[in-house]
């Protein structure tokens, strides 16, 4: 979660302290059989379901960071324990997963923007494809909320082409060698 003042000046409020939600997304709809990539998997399947099995959420009082590898073992007890013991519907699976984590990304943002007294969200990345989760924040949300069309949050090179067109209109220009820098952190 970032806070961003202006093209290119932002401030880290909060991080994934383990996967990313685009991650437990993957690895929750691996654990269901239902497919990569998750996020999109998770959500067709729980268009048919039920979010009425409680799953833990992490809300890390105290702190904008989110964790959701508690509920991907959640998930996993409650994926084997319905092959032997409980008759969950996977959309059911799905559905509660999906709740569960947009709650947590949609409240810790909402949370966030009412305290530092944000005047829009912006929901971008992969995982703001999620229907649901931009339903919810839309819904629930007391400041705007600006969501790119579904097509721009599949791959970070629309977010990579957009932030080098603000930096070269700003006049700020790299030579032929510069050089890929993977823990490169923003900000």
């Amino acid at each position: 979660m970032l806070l961003m003042s202006e093209h290119g000046k932002f401030e880290k409020l909060g991080r994934t302290r383990d996967d990313a939600a685009g991650e437990a997304f993957d690895k929750g709809a691996r654990l269901l059989g239902l497919g990569y990539p998750g996020g999109p998997a998770i959500q067709t399947a729980a268009i048919n379901g039920k979010p009425s099995i409680t799953l833990p959420k992490a809300w890390l009082k105290g702190s904008d960071d989110f964790s959701f590898s508690g509920l991907k073992t959640a998930l996993l007890h409650l994926a084997q324990s319905n092959k032997t013991m409980i008759s969950y519907t996977t959309a059911d699976m799905a559905a509660s997963f999906q709740q569960a984590i947009i709650e947590v990304l949609a409240i810790k943002t909402m949370q966030a923007a009412e305290r530092l007294e944000i005047k829009q969200i912006l929901l971008a990345g992969g995982v703001a494809a999620n229907k649901a989760l931009s339903d919810y924040l839309i819904c629930n949300s007391t400041v705007p909320v600006m969501i790119p069309p579904p097509h721009l949050c599949t791959d970070n090179a629309a977010m990579i082409a957009s932030c080098g067109y603000y930096s070269f209109q700003s006049g700020k220009l790299n030579g032929n060698n510069i050089d890929v820098v993977p823990s490169l952190s923003l900000g």
